[in-house]
């Protein structure tokens, strides 16, 4: 009986390998076909977002927005990244529809095809491409230099910290359906047994406020430093779509959740949008990356979709330098042998260096005829700079020209010190002092001022060297959340000041809202010197738990007319849903703080009864609080300005980006010990005397200080660039030769070298 049941067994098991060995063989034209199917999807998607997007910023209509997802597009390379990994996803899901049609039951779409033809898709598609390492035998100088994207830094992980790679996870992702779709995506299925509220309904009930609390400590040049940094090491890019690649809904016009639409719901008896809303704020999810989601598979990573960091994840100026090869050689003057930057050619600004202008066929920054109500008023495009954020606001414009004008000042001061250098070693050697500029600026003057000297001591003590092993990759909770903190000291003003640092009569103190993509307020408005005086002279917004974020980003967010503005708060926590990160205790638990469960636990770690009450009223459990706005609501750390938790957060990934860069400013070899002592004297206010008409700054531009003592620009050092001296670096070490090697002087005497 036993046999007969084996014999039974053995040829279902031989029927059924036959009708999948069938299948497989069937798969391969299926396959083919979808990819040409899913290909036509996304290329009539993306022609048609663009058609759209250049005619709104062309008659003037180009919504709040439209004006967030045309920042966050992606370009060049990252482009293209971003079409592969569409086409992939999208030839799988019509891969899934038309297997599971054939066997009318729900399908995976690996179930019928064999990994041959799993390979075949990803090579159709361009997307095995993305996982291709190149080898850096032939990149010339790359212990001297660094690449423009970052590759090479790490010899073993050739893609450690480079561009266009995955944020990195340090916990493990948590969507909706354990692979792709965000939390909330259902608003009826529940998340730890609670059902997730809105974020908007969270931001209007936690957020909201009117009133700015003033830093004693510090001045507006901090946050926008923050935003700076920020710019350095993390870009998102969202889908480049406005149209559903399976339904074709325009997002823009439906609250209909379909990829890549998420919007953010508006609750009823909202205070902007009044009772029974049926709007919604628009909303683009972030583009997924190559081999993650249902793609994941293929390339034998988690299935979960990851999104992708377009810059390198190093502090290398890459906001003012660009983060691909071919964005860098833009933005280089290669007309002439200097090592320069290309300039603004149609203005200046009382003689100094603009941003040159951005080349495209829609202006975004014609913004302003609507702001100030003159119909002839002339317009400017936006500035071009390494990050296509830089016209953002007009006190983030001033950040990277002041870049522009300090990489331009220090090739020509190199050019003269070794007239024998060409404009490529030039522009390098440059490019590396500004590096390090940024790099010790950062961590010396930036950091413990945000994360307190606490988390300083135990995070980031003296520097140690480099370890290959570290990967210094951007995490996706810092991205997403952490480094986000600046928005809470944002103020809800652009200040600008005069000579004298009180409010500028000709060119007075203008709203937030009216100083986004507006680069004509810096062209024809007294240009710098203004605006840095009133970063440097006013104070920053203290973020306190009653009052969090100022109305100017949670009402007015890229508003010029009267369209739909967004909220950042309820962005910020989209986007985490978006990116399936943990919730708040989760990373308490992560950072080794304690893990609050209940009302009055999270009472105890506020400090703040009331505002643990308002969370748990709206969230039900603590496992629910999303993490950006958990860790915001958290008391600040002594000498800091965040909670705890992104105290843990911010300095354990500053701690891998130091750590794992092979260039790192302090790593030997890297510089001279004599460039690294002149480098120590680094100091932002010199980098402002040197680049502005300003003749007074304070000597610590991040701290509040009087007018009365302020201090002369002539009476802060320069920085000594004479250890740059080639000859000079030469000469020393050929002495220290004569002197300890008997050989080497006797070959220099007798090939006449002393003659």
């Amino acid at each position: 009986m036993k046999g007969v049941l084996c014999l039974i067994a053995a040829g279902l098991y031989l029927c059924l390998q036959i009708h999948v060995d069938a299948e497989s063989r069937l798969s391969r034209s299926l396959i083919e076909r979808a990819v040409l199917e899913a290909k036509a999807q996304v290329d009539s998607a993306y022609e048609y977002s663009r058609r759209e997007s250049i005619e709104r910023v062309r008659r003037n209509a180009a919504s709040p927005a439209d004006v967030l997802r045309l920042m966050k597009q992606p370009a060049g390379p990252t482009r293209v990244a971003v079409r592969a990994a569409d086409y992939m996803d999208n030839a799988l899901i019509l891969i899934k529809s038309s297997l599971g049609s054939r066997q009318k039951r729900s399908i995976n779409a690996t179930d019928l095809i064999s990994e041959e033809d799993l390979q075949t898709v990803a090579e159709l598609t361009g997307c095995n491409a993305r996982h291709r390492v190149d080898s850096c035998k032939t990149t010339p100088n790359l212990d001297r230099f660094r690449t423009a994207s970052g590759v090479c830094n790490n010899r073993k992980n050739t893609l450690f910290g480079s561009s266009n790679t995955p944020l990195t996870r340090w916990l493990p992702a948590e969507y909706q359906d354990k692979i792709a779709q965000p939390k909330g995506w259902d608003p009826t299925r529940r998340v730890n047994r609670r059902f997730l509220p809105l974020v908007r309904e969270v931001s209007n009930k936690i957020l909201h406020t009117t009133v700015v609390d003033t830093d004693p400590l510090y001045t507006h040049l901090l946050t926008i430093f923050a935003q700076w940094t920020d710019h350095d090491l993390s870009f998102t890019p969202h889908s480049p779509v406005i149209r559903s690649f399976s339904s074709g809904i325009d997002c823009d016009k439906s609250c209909e959740r379909t990829e890549p639409c998420f919007p953010v719901e508006i609750p009823r008896q909202d205070p902007r949008f009044g009772r029974n809303s049926e709007e919604c704020i628009p909303f683009f999810r972030s583009a997924p990356t190559c081999g993650s989601g249902n793609t994941g598979h293929i390339f034998g990573a988690a299935t979960v979709r990851q999104q992708m960091n377009t810059l390198t994840s190093f502090i290398d100026v890459g906001q003012v330098y660009g983060s691909d090869e071919a964005k860098a050689r833009l933005l280089r003057n290669l007309t002439s042998d200097e090592g320069l930057l290309k300039v603004n050619t149609e203005y200046t600004d009382d003689g100094r260096e603009h941003l040159p202008f951005e080349k495209k066929s829609t202006n975004m920054c014609a913004t302003r005829a609507r702001i100030t109500g003159n119909n002839n008023a002339q317009e400017v495009p936006c500035f071009l700079a390494g990050d296509d954020r830089a016209s953002e606001n007009i006190a983030l414009t001033s950040l990277h020209t002041l870049g522009l004008r300090e990489h331009n000042r220090l090739a020509r001061a190199l050019a003269k010190l070794n007239p024998h250098w060409n404009g490529e070693r030039i522009y390098q050697e440059a490019r590396k002092i500004m590096g390090a500029h940024f790099q010790i600026l950062t961590y010396r003057d930036f950091l413990p001022r945000i994360i307190g000297p606490g988390s300083m001591e135990k995070f980031l003590p003296a520097y140690t060297g480099f370890d290959e092993k570290v990967d210094p990759g951007i995490s996706n909770v810092f991205a997403t959340a952490a480094f986000r903190f600046g928005h809470l000291m944002i103020q809800p003003f652009m200040f600008r000041l005069d000579e004298k640092y009180t409010a500028h009569e000709k060119y007075p103190t203008t709203l937030l809202h009216k100083s986004f993509f507006t680069p004509w307020r810096v062209v024809f408005e007294g240009g710098l010197d203004p605006i840095v005086r009133g970063l440097v002279g006013r104070r920053a917004k203290l973020s306190t738990q009653k009052h969090m974020l100022s109305d100017e980003l949670r009402e007015r967010l890229f508003k010029f007319t009267a369209d739909l503005a967004l909220d950042l708060g309820a962005l910020n926590m989209q986007r985490g849903r978006d990116h399936g990160l943990p919730g708040y205790t989760k990373w308490r638990e992560f950072c080794h703080l304690s893990v609050p469960k209940n009302r009055r636990q999270l009472g105890r770690v506020l400090k703040n009864s009331t505002m643990a009450d308002s969370l748990m009223d709206l969230y039900r459990t603590t496992k629910n609080i999303d993490v950006w706005l958990g860790a915001a609501s958290e008391p600040l750390v002594r000498g800091g300005r965040v909670g705890p938790l992104f105290a843990c957060l911010i300095a354990t990934q500053f701690q891998k980006i130091r750590q794992g860069d092979r260039l790192w400013w302090e790593k030997t070899g890297v510089f001279t010990e004599a460039q690294r002592e002149s480098l120590k004297k680094t100091s932002l206010a010199r980098i402002i005397c040197d680049n502005t008409g300003i003749t007074k700054v304070p000597k610590q531009p991040f701290e509040n200080t009087p007018r009365a003592k302020l201090t002369k620009c002539s009476d802060i050092p320069a920085l000594d660039l004479s250890p740059w001296k080639e000859f000079e670096c030469l000469l020393a070490l050929l002495l220290t030769c004569i002197l300890s090697c008997k050989n080497v002087r006797a070959i220099l005497l007798m090939s006449g070298f002393f003659d």
